[in-house]
């Protein structure tokens, strides 16, 4: 008897592996953007601390979109705004997966405003405070990696 239940049970095994499993939905690889430019940040004093790549987000469309659905950023990449007049900013991160840094930069290139550590997916306001016309985005834990601080200054390359 109990070989036969044995053999029942082997059989109902080998049916439920051999039936077709459905298949998982592929991962989206999120949105890829171009880095066409680079930026440098300096100490207060002058001093070079880092430069990395950056996509250029400088028409309205690609302001609205900025970092949306991009699901991975290198440490050395980024994303510079750059709007057509300095005025008080504020930025969110609804559709955006990733954590980031964000740097609020005046039009004498200082930074006047940093937010670490954003939330992913937030409608929570990251506002500059203080008038900006540059906006610098970067993974979170750029600022503390690089020790940068409200002051210090970003150089943009041609």
């Amino acid at each position: 008897m109990k070989t036969n239940h044995i053999c029942a049970l082997v059989a109902i095994l080998l049916i439920v592996s051999c039936q077709e499993t459905v298949p998982e939905r592929p991962v989206q690889p999120g949105r890829v953007i171009e880095f066409t430019g680079a930026l440098s940040f300096t100490s207060s004093s002058g001093d070079s601390i880092t430069t990395i790549r950056v996509a250029i987000a400088d028409s309205e469309d690609e302001r609205s979109a900025g970092l949306m659905d991009v699901r991975s950023l290198a440490a050395s990449d980024g994303m510079l705004f750059i709007f057509d007049r300095q005025e008080p900013l504020s930025f969110w991160m609804a559709n955006t997966p990733l954590s980031l840094d964000m740097y609020f930069v005046n039009e004498a290139f200082e930074i006047v405003r940093i937010h670490t550590g954003t939330t992913p997916f937030s409608r929570q306001s990251y506002a500059s405070e203080l008038p900006a016309r540059y906006v610098v985005e970067v993974n979170a834990g750029f600022t503390l990696t690089h020790d940068l601080k409200e002051g210090d200054r970003i150089r943009i390359h041609d």
